[in-house]
């Protein structure tokens, strides 16, 4: 797990550096803005589930940091979706999947997008993923990067804060419309 997660920090961050000056920002942003006490690695565990159908192994959602590298086992169940449809993601042993999350969204102002995503549970069969995400210190001020921000400017603190509130009131993450710049 150290092994992954040490190598997955290091595609991440070359991955944002690169997306960072595709966009005409500064590609050592991330490398001065991400910490690893707020960078994690999570493993999930999927039971066999009798009722797919009914149950998720995680609800619709799309992921809160900057970017997610995803390594799946080959028993499939992740999906995002495209033109209002759910599409599998097929399973490959030699394939990373990597998501654009939120922060990184707001930060090149649409320019790239969260996708929703979700994972579907097997009848029979246990599945596993691990997922590294990158994220900003807390006091990282995430900024659009034009002259018509379509988001205000929010510290990573703030947005997991009005993510947890969100999920424990509402029960579910509103996420970036709640951080839309209604000035332009």
């Amino acid at each position: 797990m150290e092994k992954f997660a040490s190598e997955a920090e290091a595609l991440a961050y070359k991955l944002a550096e690169v997306l960072a000056e595709k966009s005409g920002r500064r590609s050592n942003f991330f490398k001065e803005n991400c910490v690893r006490n707020t960078c994690y690695l999570r493993m999930n565990r999927y039971p066999p589930c009798p009722k797919p159908s009914e149950v998720y192994g995680l609800m619709p959602h799309t992921d809160s940091d900057f970017l997610t590298i995803l390594y799946q086992d080959q028993v499939g169940g992740l999906q995002l979706i495209k033109d209002n449809k759910w599409i599998a993601v097929k399973p490959n042993p030699r394939a990373l999947i990597i998501n654009i999350g939120d922060l990184f969204q707001a930060w090149s102002n649409d320019m790239y997008k969260s996708v929703e995503h979700r994972v579907m549970t097997n009848p029979t069969v246990e599945r596993f993923s691990t997922a590294y995400f990158l994220c900003p210190s807390y006091d990282a001020v995430i900024e659009c990067s034009s002259e018509c921000p379509a988001y205000r400017n929010f510290s990573f603190r703030e947005f997991r804060q009005q993510v947890q509130e969100d999920v424990k009131k509402l029960g579910f993450k509103v996420g970036l419309p709640r951080f839309l710049n209604h000035l332009y």
